[in-house]
């Protein structure tokens, strides 16, 4: 008990904070902070970090208050805000299907996210490529693709109840499907759009806005809190159903409320990053490696990781292969697919 502290908050609730895991998380965040401020120099015009501190407390200089402002930090906290959400959407699945391999992008979640923002676009784009309807309703239709792909997991590996097997394999089906539905929109659509919409499919922020930050921030927040009440459930979860119904937890209930917020986080994510890949697989995993299993400490450092890893992915996008801009969605998926491969040939090898 040496390791842990109590924390009781008036005569509500208590709970005990493990010293290691609180440790970690505070080296991530400061981490996270140092990265963002060092990102926010980096391009075409360098800005010191002091600099970049001083225009973030409103004391810089004009010219680099205009670059800071104006055109990074809003694509940096995008950046951080898609990394959280697919993280802890990540973290969430794998927590319910009890499977590492499990995230967003491998069930078919991400897919059916990207599927209906394509068709998003063509619907409501002219033939100058600007839109005829509110940015503000594309985390709405993303949102909506992933719902319909959540709803049709959900039912097709119904089978007196939903097992976290048979989830995966149904996901890996619904993944198929909306890759295809995504091409078939592509192709369909004007020709002027398919290499943006190819760009944006394989992830990237590019055009990230101060209206994309003030939809995608409050959305990830509320998102991020309903997640911290639901830590109880998802823990109960990593149990197995017999202990969670032996404590009086609704399983499928709770499994279907779980799916419910990673699908609002993936959706998220998607509309304002596109289809950024391995997140919600690495950022969990390494997560675990470092506090363990328990969700009150991996979510938060899930988070950090799943920022930095976003943040990290898109500076050298923008910045290494200048005046080329790669997509961020290239070098997640540069690092996840061997991770992937790795993590499949590990757990072969336990059973």
């Amino acid at each position: 008990m040496n390791k842990y502290t109590p924390f009781r908050m008036r005569n509500s609730f208590s709970f005990l904070i493990d010293r290691k895991s609180l440790n970690i998380n505070i080296v991530f965040f400061v981490l996270l902070l140092g990265s963002a401020i060092v990102v926010i120099g980096l391009g075409e015009q360098f800005i010191s970090p002091l600099k970049v501190v001083a225009v973030l407390f409103g004391n810089g200089d004009p010219f680099s208050t205009l670059i800071v402002n104006s055109f990074r930090l809003p694509r940096i906290i995008i950046a951080m805000l898609v990394g959280i959400c697919l993280a802890i959407a990540g973290a969430i699945l794998q927590g319910v299907v009890k499977n590492p391999i499990a995230s967003p992008d491998i069930i078919g979640i991400t897919g059916g996210a990207a599927a209906a923002v394509v068709l998003f676009l063509n619907l409501f784009s002219t033939n100058s490529g600007t839109l005829t309807v509110s940015i503000e309703w594309l985390p709405l239709a993303a949102f909506t693709g992933a719902c319909i792909i959540s709803i049709l997991l959900y039912l097709f590996a119904w089978q007196g109840g939903v097992s976290p097997v048979r989830m995966v394999l149904v996901g890996i089906g619904m993944w198929a499907f909306t890759k295809a539905a995504t091409t078939l929109l592509l192709i369909m659509g004007p020709i002027h759009q398919q290499s943006q919409a190819n760009i944006w499919i394989t992830g990237s922020v590019y055009g990230a806005s101060w209206e994309g930050v003030r939809i995608l921030f409050p959305i990830t927040l509320i998102l991020f809190f309903v997640t911290i009440v639901m830590i109880r459930m998802i823990n109960i979860q990593e149990f197995g159903e017999d202990v969670a119904t032996s404590v009086g937890n609704r399983v499928q209930l709770s499994r279907f409320f779980l799916l419910l917020v990673s699908t609002a986080l993936t959706g998220s994510a998607v509309a304002f990053g596109g289809g950024i890949s391995f997140v919600g697989l690495l950022a969990p995993h390494i997560a675990r490696r470092l506090v363990g299993s328990s969700f009150g400490a991996l979510l938060p450092l899930s988070a950090f990781i799943g920022a930095i890893l976003v943040l990290i992915s898109d500076t050298i996008g923008r910045v290494v292969f200048l005046p080329l801009e790669i997509p961020a969605g290239v070098f997640t998926a540069a690092v996840g697919a061997p991770y992937f491969i790795f993590l499949l040939y590990k757990q072969r090898n336990v059973g």
